[in-house]
């Protein structure tokens, strides 16, 4: 069966056929609520806000202009969000300091993130991905995860393509220092487990 495009189903949408949005959520609700869980850690709560953003989505689509496509559209939309859930919780993040981030080069980050292909690393990677704050593992994911471009993420997170370049050097010189510090504490947790 031929796969109809987003554009058609909008237009049905807002010519009055809301029983297309269905399709619409059919094709992406999977993928909207596995980014919110990861972004938000919480499987109901990740349900609960998925819901919200295509009911906002739909109450919104006559704004949706077409400028960027209808997936990065919503996943502006999950960003935000997902983001204002977590800052009302209140959640307390690991600080790294910028002093910290100075010294740290390119290929540092490369080596480490590039060795990510065991399921040690992987789970590392994860983990560190869990001590981030919110936006910064949203970038993170969206980036690798969702392959969005650069482009792309200035759309969903309402920031310039500039800053959304030092966001992510930035954030992934943060992962550097995670996955360094996770890598030492489970390296001195083996050899206190061995005496």
């Amino acid at each position: 069966m031929e796969s109809l495009s987003d554009t058609y189903y909008i237009e049905r949408i807002l010519a009055g056929d809301t029983s297309c949005f269905a399709s619409l959520f059919d094709r992406y609700g999977k993928q909207v609520y596995a980014w919110v869980c990861r972004v938000i850690q919480n499987r109901e709560d990740a349900e609960e806000l998925t819901e919200d953003v295509f009911v906002k989505a739909f109450q919104h689509l006559e704004s949706f202009r077409g400028e960027s496509d209808f997936l990065t559209w919503l996943y502006r939309i999950a960003y935000n969000l997902s983001i204002s859930a977590v800052r009302k919780k209140k959640v307390e993040y690991l600080a790294i300091e910028d002093s910290q981030l100075s010294n740290i080069s390119e290929e540092m980050i490369q080596d480490q993130l590039g060795q990510a292909d065991s399921s040690e690393r992987l789970d590392l990677l994860d983990w560190a991905l869990e001590q981030l704050p919110p936006d910064d593992r949203a970038l993170i994911l969206l980036f690798y995860k969702e392959d969005k471009s650069i482009e792309e993420l200035a759309q969903i997170m309402g920031l310039s393509i500039a800053n959304i370049k030092v966001k992510l050097h930035r954030t992934r010189k943060k992962l550097y220092i995670l996955m360094t510090e996770g890598q030492t504490t489970k390296q001195s947790g083996l050899k206190q487990r061995r005496l």
